[in-house]
């Protein structure tokens, strides 16, 4: 994975709702035709680094099996940090788009 690009991927799957680590990388698998898979290793001290930040906050909660679990939700200023983070994507997908299309 690109680096810089898990803070994003986190980010945009928060905007949907509060989810907990284990849905987060579930939703980046699923959502990506199931070739992004994250790693807990990667997760979690990118939650915790997000969470430091205040782009995210956390609560325990329950899940639906009934399990004990951080949920993590997206803050106001995740939100700005989500809109700064997709347009440097997008502005490098467009500069590797043009790079691989061969575009003067």
């Amino acid at each position: 994975m690109l680096q810089g690009t898990l803070d994003l991927l986190v980010l945009e799957t928060l905007k949907w709702g509060a989810q907990h680590g284990y849905g987060i990388s579930q939703q980046i698998f699923a959502r990506s035709g199931e070739v992004l898979q994250v790693e807990t290793g990667s997760l979690y001290p990118a939650l915790h680094r997000m969470e430091r930040r205040g782009w995210i906050s956390s609560e325990w909660r329950l899940t639906e099996q009934n399990q004990r679990a951080k949920f993590y939700q997206l803050t106001k200023e995740g939100k700005k940090q989500l809109a700064r983070d997709r347009s440097k994507w997008e502005a490098m997908v467009e500069a590797m788009a043009g790079v691989l299309e061969g575009r003067v």
